[in-house]
This record gives structure tokens, C-alpha cells and sequence, in this order.
């Protein structure tokens, strides 16, 4: 695992990082594996440093347990992905990172037009097809009944997060196999669920939309007990960019840092064994921290 330059300067900060924020997130995975097993992890942010899109950059990062000289490769979407196979017994797996990315919360464009599907780029057609979990055929009729009278592509999009929030109450319920057109009939949904229903209502409108999974730490908010877990959103392609909208929370958020995106959470799934992994432990962080925070620094208390 290739690792990021480890001396974060808060007096030159990254370019772009008009108002920089420093992360330190990271996780940790145990599984009771019974076999050697083959097993794939999309768990590894990178830089993105995309001028009108989102910007981070990996200051550190320390592997845990059996991340330590794994093997990675880079899939169809641009994600990074962990390749290992699972020795018999306890196998843990995870890593601990610092990460520099703006405070800005997520930017708004509440004026930006529609894209016809006839002047869409090449490369997300692809995102306004149905997949494994993102049954749009279904709910077709529903989102041009609710959305098609509205106009320009951000008004539909953020109609369509504005519905899911209101209508949707954030719990559990789902399973793995659950997709956004069964999640919207129970009217009970996780972070999973909420990314699933928006961007099924997206790609039924004609906005090319794909699902996002990553790290969002408690920045500028009231701290949420809950424990963290990964948090998954979505964006739609609008105007010619990819825009992040988050229907569970449908508020502007800072300090998302991106772990990967694809078609739906089959092609983003933080683990997929090919044999028996039974998970037993999970554990993950997402936390504020100082410009001079190295990885010798114990984190905050709460991750362990």
C-alpha cells in the first residue's frame, strides 16, 4: 500500500484548500474465517483534487493488521481496491489515515439547467441505466408524476432529495439485497437506502446519478452519539459536472472525504468474500483534528 507524504503544514496549505480541514478517519474489521478465503476491500480514499469538484488529499496513512503490503488495483470506475486472501482463524483488516480537504460545506447551484440526454458525455450514459440495486424502470412514472414539471436539472435533484428526507424516516429495516424501489415502499431507510432512492428518482428523470460512499465526520455540527460508520450519498451529473446531494441529511455538509462511487453499492461494497468471512467486529472513525497530528498521536479516545 503505497503511503502519502506524512507532514501536513498548516502554513502551506494544498492549493484549492481555501478554508483547510485535517481528518483523521480510518477503520478496523475483524472477520472468523474458517478457510483460506479471497476477499476484495473498497475502503481507500484518494486524492481528488478537481477544481470545481471535491477535493481532498492524503497526508498519512498507517495500514492495520493484514492491510500491511496488500495487494491494490484500480477498478472500471477509478476506485481503488484492496486484494487479499483471509488466513484461517482472526483475521483483522483496516487503516488508520490524516486527510486535508476544504471546510466549505457542499456547494449549491440552485440555477443550474438540465443536460438533454442527447448532449450527455459518452461516459454517463451508463449512470442513467438501472442496476443491481437501483431499480429505476420501477419508479418512472412515480418521478415524472412528482418531478417532471419542475425545471432545470438542480431544482429536479433537489426536489428529489427534499421528498426522500421528508417522507423517509432514517432507520433500520433494510437489508443487503434491499433495493430503492422496496426501500421507498417501506418508508424506512438507511444512508444505503436514501443514495439508492435518489439516485433511481435521477437516472427515471434522465440525470445521469451514481452512488458515493465515504467518510462524514461531525464538522460544524452538533457531534451525532451514534457510532460512525461508513456514510453513503450520491451525485448527479448536472451542467456538466457530478454534483453531491445527500438525501438522509439534505443539508450542506463539510469534511466528506470520498472512498469510492459506482453504479449502485454492489460495485462500492467496503468488503466481498468468495467463501465464508464471517464478520465479528467493526469499528470506524471520522474525527476533526490539528495540522500537526501525526499517527504516533493516539486518536480520539471514542475510535478505540
Amino acid at each position: 500500500m503505497a503511503q502519502p507524504d506524512a507532514a501536513p503544514d498548516p502554513t502551506h496549505p494544498t492549493p484549492g484548500f481555501e478554508r483547510p480541514v485535517f481528518i483523521r478517519a480510518g477503520f478496523q474489521l475483524t472477520f472468523d474465517v474458517p478457510y483460506p478465503t479471497p476477499m476484495l476491500f473498497v475502503v481507500q480514499p484518494r486524492d481528488r483534487l478537481e477544481p470545481t469538484g471535491t477535493r481532498q488529499r492524503l497526508l498519512a496513512q498507517r495500514p492495520l493488521g493484514a492491510a500491511q503490503g496488500i495487494h491494490t488495483y484500480t477498478d472500471t470506475h477509478g476506485n481503488t481496491v484492496w486484494r487479499t486472501v483471509a488466513q484461517p482463524g482472526t483475521f483483522t483488516i483496516g487503516h488508520d489515515l490524516i486527510a486535508e480537504t476544504t471546510r466549505n460545506p457542499d456547494p449549491a447551484h440552485p440555477d443550474l439547467p438540465k443536460t438533454p440526454v442527447e448532449a450527455l458525455p459518452d461516459e454517463t450514459i451508463t449512470y442513467l441505466l438501472p442496476s443491481r440495486y437501483v431499480d429505476s424502470d420501477l419508479v418512472s412514472a412515480d418521478a415524472w408524476e412528482r418531478f417532471g414539471h419542475i425545471q432545470g436539472g438542480w431544482a429536479q435533484v433537489q426536489a428529489i432529495s427534499d421528498y426522500l428526507n421528508d417522507t423517509c424516516t432514517y432507520g433500520y429495516g433494510s437489508t443487503s439485497a434491499t433495493t430503492a424501489f422496496q426501500a421507498l415502499g417501506s418508508g424506512r431507510a438507511v444512508c444505503r437506502d436514501f443514495a439508492h432512492m435518489g439516485v433511481a428518482f435521477c437516472r427515471a428523470l434522465n440525470i445521469p446519478a451514481r452512488y458515493v460512499c465515504g467518510y462524514l465526520p461531525d464538522i460544524d455540527i452538533t457531534p451525532d452519539p451514534v457510532p460512525m460508520d461508513f456514510h453513503a450519498w450520491f451525485e448527479a451529473f448536472i451542467d456538466g459536472q457530478w454534483r453531491t446531494f445527500d438525501a438522509r441529511h439534505n443539508r450542506p455538509r463539510a469534511g466528506r472525504l470520498i472512498i469510492a462511487q459506482g453504479r449502485d453499492a454492489s460495485d462500492v461494497a467496503f468488503t466481498t468474500s468468495f467463501g465464508s468471512a464471517r464478520l465479528t467486529h467493526m469499528k470506524v472513525w471520522a474525527d476533526e483534528t490539528t495540522p500537526d497530528m501525526t499517527l504516533d498521536t493516539p486518536p480520539n479516545p471514542r475510535i478505540f
